[in-house]
């Protein structure tokens, strides 16, 4: 008797981005190679103190903690207030985590949720809010106001993810907004879990360096009033201090459910190396190679804006972060495909939703060589 053949695995979608081989290869035809302007990882060099800090960790025989060192939550703390406007924060409410992307993958099955509750994320989203859901066997809907939801899937809400900047469109929520969500998920008896990674990077009327006004996070008292019930943020060093590669990121807010995170992620040995743990604390503590990097991107952002449009692009959003959503009025492939003509590869809008069909995401995240490279060629005749 022949025993059964097990199937096992999860049952996850194929990672988006393979389909883009065949536009890389096309646009890497193109006299000078592609200028890949599509996923947005950092190229610039990661600076020398972050990669003395790790340097300087390197023996790390003991097994590092879960909650983080004291040195590092405190910097945390310090960088909230400092930068974010959130003063006070309690180093105990802080966990460093494996990047942004593992917390925003694990944190629905982390929070307890079940079979019939439903995880919010926006309209046009970066596809792992929606993964999140599915390993926890929750329900995804796709919405930027509440308000839009019937009754009874608002009363199965139990986590609403925010992403301002949002990932790919750019998008800003102002204080009012986020209030006004805080107010609505606290009715709800939902956690917002808002994911504030390009908050350093506003560009026009968020731009501090240019006299505009700071990102706002959720754990502003503004935003939040006096607690921070209910509310957690999440930030990573990966965009504004070029250490992708290092998975440096963090979360902090409510005290019960990161004692709760906390506790979890130590049975489950999510951890980050002490090294890495030390180049954070150093990386929090100096703003000055931030606004360098900022300065980098900005110049790039505007090299890039006048070229896109030009070639007939219009750019919507894209208040701050890392990209410039944008639509030629035509499906998203006919634009990618245009655009890989000309040797520039980006990123497809319906990557990110339904509502992204006609839109393709640019990201500044090329060297100045590359930029330049760009630039030059959208201006050439067809």
């Amino acid at each position: 008797m022949t025993a059964a053949v097990n199937s096992f695995g999860l049952s996850l979608p194929d990672y988006p981005w393979e389909a883009m081989a065949p536009y890389l290869a096309r646009a890497s035809e193109h006299h000078g190679g592609a200028v890949n302007l599509s996923i947005g990882t950092p190229v610039d060099p990661t600076p020398a103190l972050i990669q003395e800090a790790l340097k300087a960790a390197a023996d790390a025989p003991g097994y590092p903690t879960v909650h983080g060192t004291i040195p590092l939550r405190e910097a945390i703390a310090g960088w909230f207030e400092r930068r974010r406007g959130v003063p006070g924060l309690d180093p105990r409410n802080v966990m460093p985590t494996v990047g942004s992307k593992e917390l925003v993958a694990w944190l629905p099955l982390l929070l307890g949720l079940q079979p019939g509750d439903v995880v919010v994320r926006p309209k046009v989203a970066y596809p792992t809010y929606d993964i999140g859901a599915t390993l926890a066997g929750v329900t995804s809907v796709a919405t930027d106001n509440l308000d839009e939801l019937d009754e009874v899937t608002r009363s199965r809400v139990r986590l609403i993810w925010v992403n301002s900047p949002g990932n790919p469109t750019g998008s800003v929520r102002n204080v009012d907004s986020l209030k006004a969500l805080v107010a609505q998920a606290r009715d709800l008896g939902a956690v917002v879990a808002s994911d504030e990674c390009y908050a350093e990077l506003g560009w026009g009327g968020w731009d501090v360096q240019r006299g505009g006004e700071p990102v706002p996070s959720v754990l502003d008292p503004r935003v939040a009033g006096g607690s921070h019930k209910g509310l957690l943020a999440v930030y990573s060093l990966s965009k504004q201090s070029n250490i992708a590669g290092y998975r440096a990121a963090f979360v902090a807010g409510d005290a019960d459910i990161m004692a709760n995170l906390v506790n979890s992620r130590k049975h489950a040995g999510m951890i980050v190396p002490y090294p890495v743990q030390e180049a954070m604390r150093v990386a929090l503590g100096d703003d000055a190679h931030v606004l360098a990097q900022k300065d980098l991107y900005r110049g790039r952002r505007e090299r890039l804006v006048p070229a896109l449009q030009q070639f007939g692009l219009e750019i919507k959003e894209s208040e701050a972060g890392l990209y410039l959503w944008s639509t030629a009025g035509e499906s998203t492939w006919e634009t990618v495909g245009r655009l890989a003509d000309r040797g520039i590869v980006v990123g497809p809008g319906v990557f990110y939703g339904d509502a992204g069909n006609g839109f393709v995401r640019v990201a500044l995240t090329g060297s100045d060589e590359r930029i330049d490279a760009a630039v030059s060629r959208l201006a050439a005749a067809p």
